[in-house]
């Protein structure tokens, strides 16, 4: 088992379908009434490629990039054609709160928050694209002295941001998935026509 930092073919990944799921509990209580309990702290994002395949040249680039994988056993890159960016089409530096420096601290992890009023979700951005992140010390961007660790989104400072100074970043992402089968069903429906109506992912979480 290993993760393969190569992203699924782009322009197959862009007709896909899919999104985050939970896991809830509900139990109905004898008066009619109910207890909801969330089971995972985390969601975890499901797709479906299929839909993204066309051609007998794309059923070829998946059934390779398939191969390669050996099926679930290998996990890669995602990009979730809606939700990939920190905040705009182009990251801003101060797009997302990592945190709030206290003059010893010096790693930070990559952050995008969902919501604002009621329980806003904080989801850890582990797999930034490289040469995407801009990060910013109180409100100010700042260009050097500091690093990003590709395959953890960790930010590292080379000097421990002072105390009180608010740690802001901006960046694109792509999501760590595995196949979730070790099948493909490949339909050919003409000369140069082929289709794989289910091509299932599941995210990898930390």
């Amino acid at each position: 088992m290993a993760f393969h930092h190569i992203r699924f073919p782009l322009d197959i990944a862009l007709g896909a379908r899919g999104g985050p799921e939970r896991k809830t509990e509900i139990v109905t209580l004898a008066g009619g009434g109910e207890k909801r309990n969330g089971r995972w702290a985390h969601s975890r994002r499901r797709y479906n490629a299929g839909y993204g395949v066309k051609s007998r040249a794309d059923m070829q680039v998946v059934l390779a990039f398939f191969e390669e994988r050996r099926g679930r056993l290998h996990g890669f890159l995602w990009r979730d054609g809606l939700d990939h960016s920190s905040g705009g089409a182009i990251p801003h530096p101060q797009d997302q709160a990592l945190g709030i420096g206290n003059g010893l601290r010096t790693q930070f992890q990559l952050l995008k928050r969902y919501g604002a009023t009621f329980d806003p979700y904080q989801r850890a951005i582990t797999k930034p694209v490289a040469g995407s992140v801009r990060i910013a010390l109180g409100g100010v961007e700042q260009v050097t002295g500091w690093s990003v660790d590709a395959t953890t989104g960790i930010v590292s400072f080379a000097v421990p941001p002072a105390a009180g100074a608010s740690v802001t970043a901006g960046f694109l992402f792509d999501v760590p998935v595995r196949f979730d089968s070790d099948r493909l069903d490949i339909e050919l429906n003409g000369f140069d026509g082929a289709e794989i109506p289910s091509i299932p992912l599941v995210e990898i979480l930390p």
